[in-house]
């Protein structure tokens, strides 16, 4: 017989993207997790993503979806700009809800996602994949041999396949304000929410930004004070870097190759020693996070320990500060 903590959990997406494929992709590691339904605004779409899926059910209808018998969970992975209003939607008819990031647009929205989440006994997790994997939960349990922390550095820079176009007059949803988007919520929220799980809510936050032409951030560049430490983060869609994620202790220093997908942990003491704590074998980098969401809904709790509502609103109030400082307004913030 199949036990509750075994149970199937059906899942249904919203968005039919590569980043949906990329999920779809780690979760069926998960023996728990069943592919259900599939939500587009058109029936071509949702029957070609479904076809490519095996899913059996398509909606072009978000209330039919809500109201679903057939779906217990929802993975949106919509435009930033949507994620308030259609996890609002599924949760106020009793579905979980795995929310790409960033979670929402500002923190008004965040703040009214996790009351309906309270409000209908349902799960609601910021789908930030990096903080739940091996490699960075070996980081997290390896911190005290370093000593007292001095410094948190994270780089992510990535040049966008779309910033070509964007400079021929093309402008693609990553550029437009409209849809909540730029370079900070796109990438440069991996820099920080990790920061934020790691060392809390920073005292103080000065940014500096280039803004596009469209009123999104290309890039930016921030520091944070904490009580005995300091942080600095950097991120670009219109510019690369190699530059690792790096945590300063008096007695050592931890290197992570890449903040968004962290393949290489390694940890060097101040007198010459070290260690690689790189975890070997994990499972596909989508992986970790659905497993989180299921475990929390077939366990019966209310919010994962990492990807907490409490990390997942201090991200927020800290996205929409740099905002404020280097000018982006998005008229969902309206």
């Amino acid at each position: 017989m199949e036990t509750n903590l075994h149970r199937k959990i059906r899942f249904a997406v919203i968005g039919t993207n590569f980043i949906t494929d990329w999920v779809i992709e780690g979760a069926r590691h998960d023996e728990r997790f069943e592919l259900a339904a599939v939500y587009s605004r058109t029936q071509e779409q949702a029957d070609s993503f479904a076809a490519r899926h095996h899913i059996p059910h398509t909606f072009t209808s978000l209330d039919e979806l809500a109201c679903s018998p057939s779906v217990d969970a929802v993975y949106v992975a919509s435009p930033n700009f949507l994620h308030a209003s259609q996890s609002i939607r599924m949760m106020e008819h009793g579905k979980h809800v795995l929310c790409e990031k960033p979670l929402s647009s500002n923190v008004c929205e965040a703040e009214e996602m996790f009351r309906t989440a309270r409000r209908n006994g349902v799960v609601l997790m910021e789908a930030m994949k990096p903080t739940l994997t091996p490699n960075f939960l070996a980081l997290r349990a390896n911190l005290p041999k370093i000593g007292k922390i001095r410094r948190y550095f994270s780089s992510y820079c990535q040049y966008s396949s779309r910033y070509d176009k964007f400079k021929e007059g093309i402008v693609a949803n990553a550029f437009k304000p409209e849809m909540s988007n730029g370079a900070l919520v796109d990438i440069g929220i991996y820099t920080i929410y990790p920061m934020v799980v790691l060392f809390g809510r920073p005292r103080t936050i000065r940014a500096t930004g280039l803004l596009l032409p469209t009123g999104v951030d290309g890039q930016g560049c921030v520091t944070f004070g904490y009580d005995e430490m300091d942080a600095v983060v950097m991120y670009s869609k219109i510019a690369n870097s190699s530059l690792p994620t790096e945590i300063q202790g008096e007695e050592g220093n931890l290197v992570l190759d890449r903040i968004n997908i962290i393949g290489d942990v390694k940890l060097t003491y101040r007198n010459g020693g070290g260690e690689n704590l790189t975890v070997s074998g994990c499972q596909h980098e989508y992986y970790y996070e659905v497993k989180e969401f299921i475990d929390l809904i077939v366990s019966g709790k209310s919010e994962s320990d990492i990807n907490s509502a409490a990390h997942s609103l201090i991200t927020q109030e800290i996205l929409q500060e740099i905002r404020r400082q280097i000018g982006v307004v998005y008229p969902a913030d309206r």
